[in-house]
Order: C-alpha cells, then sequence, then structure tokens
C-alpha cells in the first residue's frame, strides 16, 4: 500500500481551476476548512472516474477467469481453464496485483473526500455526498473481502504499514458503509449515479455472499418491486439501448476510459476489432439452449474465434460496466427464499422471460444447482462465476484446481512494503 501515493491535492486543484475559484481559496491541498459544497460536489464527480478505472480490466474479469469459463486465445492460446488459473494467480502476478493496487488507489481517493466532507457543515447536499463515499467504500471492500479474504481496513487516508482484519470483520465493514449508503444516498434518478436503490442492490449481494440469505431476500424483493425496474431484454441491455433492467452502471466513456473488456474478449474479425485475449470455453459455447434469448448477445463467433459478445465495442470503444441490475435481485431472492420457500417462482419469473421452460428441482441441493447454471447463463461476463461457486462449496470440483485458488493471494510485493501484512490463510 505504501506505493499507492495519490495525487489528491493535485486534483483539487484541478477542480479549483475548473471552477474559476482561485481567487477564493489556495486550493492546493484538502482542507476540511475550505472546501466548499461545490467543491466536493465536483470531486465526487472525479470519484466516479476513480472508482470505474482503477480495479483495470483484470479486476472486472477476475470472476470469469477463475471461474473456469474463459481461456487464454489468441496466439498465446492456453485452452484448458486450469493452467491458466495457475499461471495467472500467483503472489508475483500482475492479474493480482493490479486489481489490490487499483481498490487501495481508489480508497484512498474515497476516504479522503469523505474526511474532508466530515469536516464540512451539515446539509442535505454533503449528507448525499457521504452516502455515495460509503457506497464506493463499501464496493471496494466487497470485492477485497470476497477477493483476498483478510484485508487491511482503513478508515482513514493513511500511507501506515496496517495489518490484515479477518474476513468476518471486512464483511461487517462492507455491511456498515452500505448501510450508511442506504440511509444517506439520494433516490434513483439515473442508471449512471450511485444512489439508495443502488446501494440496497449491492448489500442483497454482500448479504447473500455472507449466507445472511433472508436480509437478501428483502432488500432483493424491494428493487424487484421498485416502479423504476424492470427486466430487460438483452438487446437493450448490452447494445447501450434504454432499458430498465441496470440500477446502477459507469458509462466509461471514451474520453475518461482505462478499462476496454470489449478489446480483450473480441477478434480482428469483428467489425470494431480486437486483441482476443480471451475466450470462452468450449463449453460455455455449447451451454445455451436454442430458445434462451440471451444467447446471441452473449456468445459469438467471429470468424474462426469463439467470442464473448456482451461487450461489442471491440478496440473503437469501451462500453458501459455494469454493476448492477434487476436480473441478479431475482436470482439473489431465488437462491435466499429457497426451493421451499418461494425460490423456484422467482427462478422461474427470469427463466420464462428469457424464453425458457420452467424448471422443476426435487430437492434443495438440485435447486442450489439449477440457481448456479441460471447465474452462468444470466451473468456470464459480468464477473461472478468464481465467487458462485466459492460460495456453493463446488469450486474446486468444479474446475479442478486447489483449495487454495478459493482466494486470491495478497500481493508479494505488498507484503514487502507493509512489515504488518502477512499472506491470507488460504496461501501460506
Amino acid at each position: 500500500m505504501k506505493k499507492i501515493i495519490i495525487s489528491f491535492m493535485a486534483a483539487v486543484m484541478l477542480v479549483s481551476v475548473s471552477c474559476g475559484e482561485m481567487d477564493q481559496y489556495p486550493h492546493n491541498a484538502v482542507s476540511t476548512e475550505n472546501l466548499t459544497e461545490n467543491d466536493a460536489q465536483l470531486l465526487l464527480t472525479g470519484l466516479y472516474r476513480i472508482m470505474q478505472n482503477k480495479p483495470t480490466a483484470d479486476g472486472y474479469m477476475t470472476g470469469d477467469v477463475l471461474g473456469g469459463d474463459i481461456v487464454r486465445g489468441g496466439a498465446t492460446n492456453i485452452p484448458d481453464p486450469k493452467i491458466l488459473i495457475r499461471d495467472l494467480i500467483t503472489p508475483e502476478s500482475g492479474f493480482v496485483s493490479g486489481p489490490w493496487n487499483g481498490y487501495y488507489t481508489g480508497l484512498y481517493q474515497v476516504n479522503s473526500l469523505i474526511k474532508s466532507l466530515e469536516g464540512m457543515a451539515p446539509s442535505a447536499a454533503r449528507n448525499e455526498m457521504l452516502g455515495v463515499t460509503a457506497y464506493f467504500r463499501g464496493m471496494i471492500y466487497l470485492n477485497l473481502v470476497s477477493r483476498y479474504a483478510e484485508v487491511p481496513i482503513l478508515e482513514a487516508p493513511t500511507l501506515a504499514d496496517v495489518a490484515a482484519a479477518t474476513e468476518s470483520e471486512g464483511w461487517a465493514f462492507v455491511e456498515r458503509n452500505l448501510q450508511t449508503a442506504i440511509e444517506l444516498c439520494p433516490q434513483y434518478t439515473d442508471k449512471n449515479y450511485v444512489s439508495r436503490q443502488a446501494a440496497k442492490a449491492l448489500m442483497a449481494r454482500a448479504k447473500l455472499f455472507m449466507g445472511k440469505k433472508a436480509e437478501a431476500v428483502a432488500l432483493a424483493e424491494e428493487l424487484i418491486k421498485d416502479a423504476n425496474f424492470s427486466l430487460s431484454d438483452f438487446d437493450d441491455i448490452f447494445r447501450g439501448n434504454a432499458n430498465r433492467e441496470e440500477i446502477f452502471t459507469f458509462a466509461n466513456l471514451l474520453m475518461e476510459s482505462s478499462v476496454n473488456i470489449g478489446a480483450r474478449y473480441y477478434s480482428r474479425s469483428a467489425p470494431n476489432g480486437g486483441s482476443y485475449t480471451y475466450a470462452p470455453t468450449a463449453e460455455v459455447m455449447k451451454m445455451f439452449d436454442p430458445n434462451d434469448n440471451r444467447m446471441d448477445i452473449s456468445i459469438d463467433r467471429q470468424g474462426s474465434n469463439d467470442v464473448i459478445n456482451k461487450f461489442p465495442g471491440g478496440e473503437i470503444h469501451p462500453d458501459p460496466l455494469i454493476i448492477s441490475r434487476i436480473a441478479e435481485m431475482y436470482l439473489i431472492s431465488a437462491e435466499g427464499q429457497g426451493l421451499n420457500g418461494g425460490g423456484l417462482a422467482r427462478l422461474n419469473d427470469l427463466r420464462v422471460f428469457r424464453g425458457l421452460k420452467p424448471v422443476n428441482p426435487t430437492t434443495e441441493e438440485d435447486f442450489i444447482t439449477a440457481i448456479l447454471d441460471e447465474r452462468r447463463h444470466e451473468l456470464l461476463g459480468e464477473g461472478f462465476r468464481w465467487f458462485d461457486l466459492v460460495r456453493a462449496g463446488r469450486f474446486e470440483s468444479t474446475v479442478g484446481v486447489e483449495h487454495k485458488y478459493s482466494r486470491m493471494p495478497i500481493p508479494a510485493r505488498e507484503m514487502q512494503l507493509n512489515r504488518l501484512l502477512k499472506q491470507n490463510s488460504y496461501w501460506k
């Protein structure tokens, strides 16, 4: 973490110039006394860009690569997911350290803005900004804890050595921040802005991941019944058309983006081109029912190459980065309620909307299999598969790799820089 030294002061200076307020305050540092509400709002706008970009493309793709649905494509072809996972997931790997560094870079910025906001006079706008920053901090730690398990918890900007907290402490911190976001964030107005509904969606995910199923169901059902949202066609969700599916999405505009997933998935045969670094497995290419109206948007064949098709921008333009959408809430509610508690009806609601026949598992184990299968089809390429298998206790048997790959290792360089940081229990 010591190497993550952020130029937050420079960000404030840029904000000041854009505001034309250089004559009011010497904006060369974050000052809880001098920061105006307008300054804070502009810094929050910049924070969206930071939070969008800093996880890196690897951070967004982690769940699909480790989940065994993605292999190496192109000239460096690695067709076996097990080999790719063992190659990419090491303490020295950039695939491991890049997202870690990105999350802590974003966290430094989030904590700096929170500190400044807490020094301002209370107001409705200030409270909403505190809610949005709490959402971002909750998002950061949801990703850190679900991936690395035991990580340092930082509630203020610091470059000091900090020991890792336990996994349970990490999840509690996620909950605390997202609860603050639910209480303070503004109501939903646009998918590209953090809202109270976006905070509820992320909290529902966290509650499910923690095994707090009843609480996850309650939040998911609130959103399913929210008049702002409804299930939408994949063509609209992943082709930039108006839809009511998305709860929160990073716009990821070309002028501000450093994350282009489509370039990694698409090939030179695509109209927009691509490096074809990653490809879906042969199993993924065969898993869709012909009646499944998600199939053509999820997968495609370009020339002789099989591709993930949800990110059509290729090398030309980056695609939006969907964080939460209503279909996930259907799946959270279904899993949380269970086979005999109403979950099957929710699962089949989604399946029928996607053009499929209802399923009728007879045991709870078969029901979980059906849920995991539906999540795999619905959320392909969106980063869920690995942790879905991990939390269901099916990762090792499904993917065929060792138990330690149920978590990512703490990057080796971070342990050199932070003398209090030890390797997590999975990788010792």
